[in-house]
Parts: C-alpha cells; structure tokens; sequence
C-alpha cells in the first residue's frame, strides 16, 4: 500500500520548496549506485556543500582530519556496576544510556501540553521541541546537528559522543553491522530507491543542478522504498538492543564540527560498512532528507533511580 503524501509546510521563514516533476525510470534508479553515497548530497546553489569540497572520512578508531581539524570522538566513561536507564535508553555496560529508537519529536506548547511534530520537513526552529523516543513511528529526518542537540537537551538528554554511538552499534560482540560480523540484506533498511531521482530526475546528469530546497523536499521520505519506521525491521538491532543504528537515517553525534554516522536506507557502505559509516563533510547546522539522531544519557547511580526522560 503506497503512504499518502501529505505536504507538510516549511518551517523555515521565507523558504519556497521547488516541486519538480515526479518522473520515475528503471535506466535513472539504475544509476543510483554512484549517485546515492552520502557525498553527494553536498551539492548547494550557495556553494556550501559543492561536490569535491571535502572527502567524506573512512574508518572506525583513528580520528580523521578534515579541513584541518579531527574529530571530536568524545570518551567513554568507566562502567559503574549497577547503574540504570531509563525505560526508553539502552544500558551500555554501566557506561551511558542510549535511546532504542531514532529520534522523533514532540512539540511543547505554551500550556505544557505536547503535541507530535510532523517527520518530514525542515524543524522550525522558533518552536519547542522534545526528542522522544518511541517505536513505530517516522523517525524525525531533515534535522540539523546543532538542531538535534537542542532536542535533546528539552529531553534531558545529550547527543551521542562518536565512540559511545559505535560502542553501541557494535554491541557487546563488538561486530561490524551490531548484529553480526557481516550485512545481512534485509535485516536493516538500507537497500531503498532513490527518492531524490524519482522527483528530480536531473541528479543524473548533476548534484548541482539541485540544491538545499529540493534536498528537503517533504516529499522525498514519504515515497515507498524510503524511510521507515523505528523498529520496523525488528532484527536489526545489538545485542543492547539498540534499534536501526545501521541505515533508515544518518545518526547526527555530538562533535560540533558536524558528523553523522551508520548510513541511511540508501547507503551503509560507501563510507565506511555499517557501525564504522561515518560522514565528516557537512557543518553542524546542515539537514537533508537523510539526517536523523538519537541521545544519550549517563546511568543513574546504582541505588538511584532512573530520570524518566519520556
């Protein structure tokens, strides 16, 4: 059954979404293979994320250089034995909490009252708005690191540190895809189609004949074969029973310079296979149709009782 796509508005002031035609063809989503790395969503009129500017990072451990600068891998903190998480978190070792699921969000209104916000489309941010994590619903793409933060911050919450959010992809067997060694198809979405060809067919021929409006088109995750939602493909998951780490959505984490990790339902491989994905090449405070997020917490003490963060 093919979703409804209801276009949801722009959150951002001013900005005008160019709809183009909605082709569709085998010989242009045969294409995708080159087209859908996560590099090529770098592309802007403005210049900001032109194709070749910076060459996305590879590799787990080592910190990687980029336009003069590393990584900010954070560190993980000694396991405390006893320690707990809330209801909604995954207990790492006694070392931090992490959401199961990726990060929706809910509006709190100036009564107090929480309303759900829409997944797709751009977040406004004159609003307040609280990660929440849940399963089966949208998770929240088209999202910003510095947006993400912000969330889980009126959560009570953080963003993942790089190595706290590959510590809990790769589980306690500390295996490449969380639940093994190596991909299973089917087990995690990421083997979709291209929604960006199928509504802006000109990708084909160049990412810079788009730019920002039409890489957060609200259409682009509501087509079939595109975003999921959380815990909907139920084996892919850790062994901490931490939920679509590898595809569905780009995962933001906390270094400030802007990176995300474990792919999205296209692409879990061209920068790095499964857990060890990583993207450096965007700042913080950029968002498409493939960014998404979840936070962590540090345990509750032992003896203590968990903050409810829900």
């Amino acid at each position: 059954m093919r979703r409804v796509l209801v276009l949801l508005p722009l959150a951002a002031a001013g900005t005008a979404l160019a709809l183009g035609a909605r082709a569709s063809s085998p010989a242009l989503e045969s294409t995708v293979g080159a087209a859908r790395a996560s590099s090529h969503k770098k592309a802007s009129r403005a210049g900001k994320h032109a194709l070749g500017a910076a060459r996305p990072a590879h590799g787990v451990e080592a910190a990687r250089h980029r336009g003069g600068y590393e990584v900010d891998e954070g560190t993980l903190a000694d396991p405390v034995a006893g320690a707990t998480c809330p209801g909604d978190m995954a207990n790492v070792d006694g070392r931090f909490c992490i959401d199961r699921y990726e990060g929706a969000l809910v509006e709190v209104q100036g009564d107090g009252r929480e309303a759900p916000w829409p997944p797709f489309g751009p977040v406004d941010d004159g609003r307040r708005l609280r990660a929440i994590s849940v399963a089966g619903v949208y998770p929240q793409a088209y999202i910003s690191g510095a947006q993400a933060a912000r969330a889980c911050a009126e959560a009570g919450k953080r963003l993942c540190a790089p190595v706290e959010w590959r510590k809990a992809c790769r589980g306690a067997r500390d295996v490449a895809f969380g639940y093994g060694a190596s991909r299973v198809a089917g087990r995690c979405n990421d083997a979709g189609t291209s929604p960006m060809l199928r509504l802006y067919p000109q990708v084909a021929v160049s990412w810079t004949l788009v730019g920002v409006t039409e890489m957060n088109d609200p259409r682009l995750d509501q087509l079939d074969g595109t975003l999921a939602p959380t815990g909907a493909h139920e084996q892919c998951a850790s062994d901490y029973g931490v939920y679509d780490m590898v595809g569905n959505l780009h995962e933001w984490t906390s270094d400030p310079h802007g990176t995300f990790q474990g792919g999205y339902y296209l692409d879990t491989h061209q920068n790095g296979d499964g857990c060890a994905y990583r993207t450096v090449a965007h700042e913080f405070t950029y968002h498409d149709y493939s960014t998404g997020f979840r936070c962590c917490a540090a345990p509750a003490a032992a003896g203590t009782a968990p903050d409810d963060h829900g």
